[in-house]
């Protein structure tokens, strides 16, 4: 079970953070500047465990944006959330 309460992860969410400049990728898009809180699993950790710690695979948001990524009710990735799936694509061994 991934945890984000340890030391592991708090450091990789501080590089995630740095590397994207404190700024929320998803309103990048349109041209905004809003600071980034949190730090999102494009492929959700539960589902992708294998890439729970690449940084290619992790992405800089507001927690407004980090809350249209999941239906809160179920858990399960919005359209929104789907769309950055769809960009996104592992890397090719």
């Amino acid at each position: 079970m991934f945890r984000y309460d340890n030391k592991r992860w708090k450091k990789k969410r501080e590089k995630i953070l740095k590397r994207d400049g404190y700024l929320c990728r998803e309103s990048k898009r349109y041209g905004k500047r809003v600071e980034a809180t949190t730090v999102h699993h494009i492929y959700p950790v539960e589902a992708y465990p294998e890439y729970a710690w690449c940084d290619w695979n992790l992405i800089s948001l507001s927690q407004p944006m980090h809350n249209a990524m999941h239906d809160r009710s179920t858990g399960a990735l919005t359209a929104l959330g789907r769309e950055w799936m769809r960009r996104v694509s592992p890397p090719i061994a």
